[in-house]
């Protein structure tokens, strides 16, 4: 565990608590490990892992932020997942027009990549708590408070124990408590919003059942079929023997309680038959089924010395698929960034910089997957009347998700902290035996 008074002096170590044992907290703390000025420990909120979402396939950028962190982030993932083809042909997500007068047109391919892969979000969480230090990470903390003094934060938990560190990166999810410290309680951005209505039905299946049901090329390979009352996809999960099949609905019709309609197979009648398949397979269990939600803009990422990251600071709906990639992207430029911090002072300097840089570009993703979402629903000024102009804002919206100069994202931010370390800025005072020289 963190040390009862972690905090650094002199030429000690940079102590680091890490809310959130999910993807971003723990490829943070598989690059964290194998710096010699940090320490770090990740409290995750339950006691194990548990298959839930409707699995990954990781896009170019999310690979490349990966490998950032180190080869073996990347290797972790290519090891979980199962090919979605050749390993040396780039494959992506068809989106493909369900319904309408250009039924069955393909209109994008999305996350194109070589060694593009499906996994389960499970299946990916287990590879990489490998690479973590068991030592480093503690399961059943709840975080149930934070406060600040002028020397630490101050961590405390449901369980009613107490941690301090120099700093906190949250990673607690999209209902993050540190959220709520960051910008208050009220803030109109504070909690998750769901503007449009969404509910995504999805059951989990073995493959061969799904073979028996839907066309088997969908059990190895990522659709995304696209029609005005729902949008259907599938997505294969650990090493092609299990399926996970689902429709998101826009506008549904909750009930005063909060509980969503039951998925009615017979609207879905004008769709293609590929389709209609694959909406029988879902309406036979929908027990996996949740509501989405995501995030309004936040004003900022952190204060002082506590900042959060993933879904903490910008959940998404999952339409752009990006959720998982701009989580990783947060943990490449913190794992930069910390690279550099040798004194307590520095990190308000190292927290700006992450958050000038990650937070116009993972907010813009916000607002992407939104107009994804209306766009897969036909709710779109008619976009879904012209395949031409379809086409033209899917390659642009994956032009801007997909081909982001990541080494240059990680460059910018350093490049910033550095300034503001030499000016003295970042929050505190940086005292002049404490300065150090960054070249």
């Amino acid at each position: 565990m963190a040390q009862e008074n972690g905090n650094s002096k002199g030429n000690g170590k940079i102590n680091i608590a890490i809310v959130g044992g999910g993807i971003a907290g723990l490829a943070l703390g598989a690059g964290l490990k194998k710096k010699d000025n940090v320490t770090f420990h990740i409290y995750e909120s339950v006691p194990g892992y548990k298959d839930v979402g409707a699995g990954l396939a990781l896009h170019m950028n999310a690979i490349k932020a990966m490998a950032l962190i180190g080869d073996e982030v990347k290797q972790t993932y290519f090891d979980k997942a199962l090919f979605m083809g050749e390993e040396d042909k780039e494959m992506s997500t068809e989106v493909i027009l369900a319904q309408g007068p250009n039924k069955g047109e393909l209109v994008a391919e999305l996350g194109k990549a070589k060694g593009r892969k499906t996994v389960a979000r499970s299946a990916l969480l287990d590879g990489l708590l490998e690479l973590v230090p068991k030592a480093n990470i503690t399961f059943g903390k709840k975080l149930d408070s934070i406060d600040e003094t002028p020397d630490a934060v101050h961590l405390h938990f449901q369980d009613g124990s107490d941690v301090t560190a120099d700093c906190l990166i949250s990673a607690d999810g999209i209902h993050s408590l540190t959220r709520r410290y960051i910008l208050g309680a009220d803030h109109p951005a504070t909690e998750p919003k769901n503007h449009d209505g969404w509910q995504i039905y999805r059951t989990m299946v073995s493959a061969d059942f799904a073979k028996q049901h839907i066309n088997p090329k969908w059990t190895q390979q990522v659709p995304i079929l696209l029609g005005p009352r729902g949008h259907i996809n599938c997505i294969p999960l650990d090493k092609g023997t299990r399926l996970s099949a689902g429709v998101a609905v826009r506008g549904a019709k909750f009930t005063p309680t909060g509980e969503a309609p039951p998925l009615d197979p017979a609207i879905y009648s004008d769709y293609s038959a590929e389709a209609q398949a694959i909406v029988r397979l879902v309406a036979r269990d929908t027990s996996a089924s949740w509501t989405a939600a995501d995030h309004d803009h936040a004003p900022t990422y952190y204060k002082s010395h506590v900042s959060m990251i993933g879904d903490a600071a910008h959940a998404s709906m999952p339409f752009a698929g990006n959720g998982a990639a701009q989580a990783l992207e947060d943990a490449a430029v913190l794992n930069h960034l910390f690279s550099r911090v040798t004194h307590r002072a520095q990190i308000p300097a190292a927290f700006s910089a992450y958050d000038s840089v990650r937070r116009p570009r993972s907010q813009e993703v916000v607002d992407l997957a939104r107009k994804f979402g209306r766009v897969y629903a036909y709710a779109e000024e008619g976009m879904h009347e012209d395949p031409g102009r379809m086409k033209q804002f899917f390659a642009g919206a994956a032009a801007f998700t997909n081909n982001a100069d990541l080494v240059r994202q990680n460059d910018d931010a350093m490049g910033l902290f550095e300034a503001a370390v030499k000016g003295g800025e970042g929050g505190e005072e940086v005292k002049a035996e404490d300065a150090v020289e960054i070249v």
